[in-house]
């Protein structure tokens, strides 16, 4: 209700993906194909801690040092870094 009351307030139309349409976020569904692919499916989860040990692992591996196709082949962690230090141009107020 929240965001609801704040996107009214503000003029933003929300826009959801919509039921079984994968294709409307492929970065989201990339991401989540890929996360139960090298992660859930291979571990076994014994305890919450177990879990989040694993997981967090994982997610380490995935953005620091893994290197993205989509990304020059260098890991998000890195991207980041370089994104950060190029100057950004200035924003067009429309």
């Amino acid at each position: 209700m929240a965001l609801d009351r704040y996107a009214y307030e503000h003029g933003i139309t929300l826009d959801y993906s919509r039921p079984g349409k994968p294709t409307d976020n492929p970065f989201i569904e990339s991401f989540n194909g890929s996360f139960r692919d090298e992660c859930l499916n291979t571990h076994w989860f014994l305890t919450l801690a177990d879990a989040k040990e694993k997981i967090e692992s994982w997610r380490a591996d995935y953005n620091d040092f893994r290197p993205h196709s989509s990304l020059a082949d260098i890991p998000p962690a890195q991207f980041a870094k370089a994104f950060c230090k190029t100057p950004k141009p200035p924003i067009a107020l429309l």
